[in-house]
């Protein structure tokens, strides 16, 4: 995705400039992406940039009066209560441009960047200080990279610009691989790469003659978990009157604005409250091409009583005929972080952005206010993997545990959120701005202020929705939630789709191994048309059988796979044979072997996407 890459060191310009270049040119992915540099010679700070064509960071750099203050910031900011950047021409850098209050913001605040809100990293060089500030937000939602060497610091927002430099580091972490095997994802600020970290959240990290001269954190969860606890009415209250306080400043700014509607609540509560003038804000649900799901049939009556625009993206024939490249661009773009199962998003999301370059989203919503866990490690086949990369996969089972303690809500911000989404909304970002309310800093910490009844249910978030448009609270939910008119929340509605759910999911990932040989003999009653599409519009369970079959055996059974270094031959064989051949279901195993296979040929030999 667009964001900093750079170097701190002692080098001199000859050596160090050239490096620089080429980072940034690695992060060249878009031909709409703008890209600059800075140098600060004095400091040994050697920065560079890719943004998107009219967003909050595109004028960059930015400066104090005297020069004496050099910002480069990259995602969006949202403390200011009118949010309106600056962005003035990009081709005359010489001229202030750019959301210049941040500089003001460091000036006033000795606690900078602790008062910002929002995503974002960024570079902060004070001359007259001699220091320069390399900085993330809270959740470390706005990723950097970072390898320290003899000679320098690299720091990018894409692991692969520091790869483009440093070839010798594109050597796999088999710690890290064991993780994203097992999890979905690598923990505690490791990545897929040896002696390739990730600045933790709430980083501030200063650097001085070239050097680093400490790591410090301007924010600790324990702000905000040392709280007081509301009774229920009070939480309420004050939950209400920040949601409506804070949702306005996630539609400003220049750039057109859409939102992708679902059936569920999260991105109820934002229509319900947002009331946007009539026909000014599309929307749009992803669909699959089976049917309406439940998603595109709620999405479409809540559009409806907004009186906006509302359109289905549909993941059909297209995306499966192009879905090797869209594999293998998703690995590559979100540096191995998001596996091929996400390569779906990414062909939504190139669609969405012809709607508008800003996607608005309920995002993280279940996270906050149900504390919903998203991942955990996942049962694999035991005799798949060779007992060398087992052992990793074991190690990552334990390390779970492990960080899994301690208080929920900051498990689901500070960790789930980083180091889990992050992977799909680097995807995303490197097609559109993507923006939540539910990660603004004072809804999640008032959010830390809810008393355990208010958690357990979705009565908090009904009442939002009641509250902001009592209309749109009588709509069941994709799961047939609803308030105010009864008939439509009825235990039987919610039976229903309970089941429908479940049964999809039994049907396509969730199919058990006995299950699947009749399935194959009920083939002619093409019985995916019964269960799949009412919830999901991705069927990889089926796919895999059958339109991306030979892609599965092309890149699984190849001599050469690198995926061969950690599987056992004959397990992988039976995996891919019984799959595609209708006699079994190794949906999950499918997708981490690809991921794995992918993370080779593109990032790590070096062969690009």
């Amino acid at each position: 995705m667009p964001g900093i890459v750079g170097l701190v060191t002692r080098m001199p310009r000859e050596r160090a400039e050239p490096q620089l270049l080429r980072m940034v040119e690695a992060l060249r992915l878009d031909p709409d992406y703008r890209t600059g540099t800075w140098v600060d010679e004095s400091l040994g700070v050697y920065i560079g940039w890719a943004v998107r064509r009219g967003s909050f960071s595109a004028g960059m750099p930015i400066f104090d009066e005297r020069r004496h203050v050099v910002l480069v910031f990259h995602g969006e900011e949202f403390s200011q209560p009118e949010f309106a950047p600056e962005v003035k021409n990009e081709d005359f850098p010489s001229e202030q441009t750019g959301p210049s209050y941040l500089v003001r913001a460091y000036e006033e605040d000795p606690a900078f960047p602790a008062g910002l809100n929002g995503r974002f990293h960024g570079v902060l060089m004070d001359r007259n200080r001699g220091t320069a500030t390399l900085f993330n937000d809270r959740y470390g939602m706005q990723r950097i990279y970072y390898h320290e060497s003899d000679d320098a610091f690299y720091f990018s927002a894409e692991a692969k610009a520091i790869l483009a430099v440093r070839p010798e580091l594109r050597r796999a972490d088999s710690r890290g691989l064991g993780e994203l095997v097992a999890c979905g994802c690598v923990l505690e600020d490791r990545t897929v790469f040896e002696r390739i970290n990730l600045l933790p959240t709430a980083a501030a990290w200063v650097f001085r003659g070239g050097g680093i001269e400490t790591r410090g954190k301007y924010f600790q969860c324990r702000e905000w978990e040392d709280q007081s606890l509301l009774d229920p009415d009070s939480y309420y209250e004050e939950i209400r009157s920040v949601f409506s306080r804070s949702l306005p400043r996630y539609f400003g700014g220049p750039e057109p604005i859409g939102i992708s509607l679902t059936g569920g609540l999260d991105t109820r509560m934002i229509m319900a409250w947002h009331k946007p003038p009539p026909r000014s804000l599309p929307c749009y649900t992803f669909g699959g091409m089976l049917r309406d799901s439940r998603d595109v049939q709620v999405a479409r009556l809540v559009a409806h009583a907004a009186n906006q625009p509302h359109e289905v993206i549909t993941v059909g024939e297209d995306f499966l005929s192009r879905f090797p490249t869209y594999a293998e661009r998703t690995v590559y773009l979100s540096d191995g972080c998001a596996d091929v199962s996400r390569a779906a998003d990414l062909y939504v999301n190139e669609r969405a952005r012809r709607i508008a370059p800003v996607r608005m989203t309920g995002n993280y919503g279940g996270e906050v206010l149900r504390r919903v866990r998203a991942f955990k490690p996942l049962p694999l086949r035991r005799d798949l993997f060779t007992s060398e990369f087992a052992s990793y996969i074991g190690c990552a089972w334990e390390t779970y545990e492990r960080i899994v303690g301690g208080h929920p809500l900051s498990f689901a911000v500070f960790r789930q959120a980083p180091w889990h989404h992050y992977g799909l909304l680097a995807l995303e970002q490197t097609q559109l701005s993507v923006r939540s309310p539910y990660l603004d800093n004072e809804f999640v910490r008032t959010v830390f202020r809810a008393p355990e009844e208010s958690l357990t249910d979705n009565e908090v978030c009904l009442r939002l929705v009641a509250d902001g448009d009592p209309a749109m609270s009588g709509m069941p939910t994709d799961r047939g939630l609803a308030v105010g008119r009864k008939a439509f929340g009825t235990a039987l509605a919610r039976t229903l789709h309970k089941f429908t759910f479940k049964a999809e999911y039994a049907y396509d990932y969730g199919m058990p191994q006995w299950m699947v040989p009749i399935d194959r003999r009920l083939s002619g009653l093409h019985m995916e048309r019964v269960f799949l599409g009412r919830h999901k519009f991705c069927h990889f369970r089926v796919w895999y059988r059958h339109e991306l079959s030979a892609f599965v055996r092309e890149m699984l059974l190849d001599r050469s796979a690198a995926v061969r270094k950690y599987v056992e031959p004959k397990a992988l064989a039976s995996v891919v044979e019984s799959h595609t051949n209708g006699t079994g279901n190794w949906t999950t195993e499918i997708h981490k072997l690809l991921t794995l296979e992918l993370i080779h040929r593109s990032l790590l030999d070096g062969k690009g996407a």
